[in-house]
């Protein structure tokens, strides 16, 4: 089962704005309704809160592993991609945040997700 205690923070190093992007190359869940194994790539886009204001990130290890428990998640891409949303969220509580996940084509089609929170700028989505 997915799990968001695996997720750990640490302060944002600044008060000014920036951008972080992580690209998680490598995602594997389940199929619900085949069994079968889904690959795709998760891109994790946001601006944490001011240093001042207890701003945090995602610290990379704790981001893998819990990518790494939906591997043999049976769940739906649509609801992947909004539960990364929602913990990321729960986690940080980021300026905003913009979840995509692009999903290896089956039987044809190939699929992409984006879920967010925030006010994400026009020039900051895909």
């Amino acid at each position: 089962m997915p799990d968001a205690k695996l997720l750990v923070a640490f302060p944002t190093p600044s008060d000014t704005p920036f951008v972080v992007e992580h690209i998680a190359e490598e995602f594997t869940s389940v199929c619900p309704e085949t069994g079968h194994p889904d690959f795709g790539t998760v891109t994790v886009r946001f601006v944490p809160r001011a240093k001042k204001d207890g701003g945090t990130c995602v610290e990379l290890k704790s981001l893998k592993l819990y990518l790494q428990s939906f591997r043999n998640e049976g769940i739906y891409y649509e609801a992947v991609t909004n539960r990364i949303r929602d913990d990321m969220v729960g986690l940080m509580k980021p300026v905003w945040v913009l979840i995509r996940t692009d999903w290896r084509g089956r039987g044809g089609i190939r699929s992409i997700v984006r879920a967010s929170s925030g006010d994400v700028p026009a020039d900051a989505r895909w």
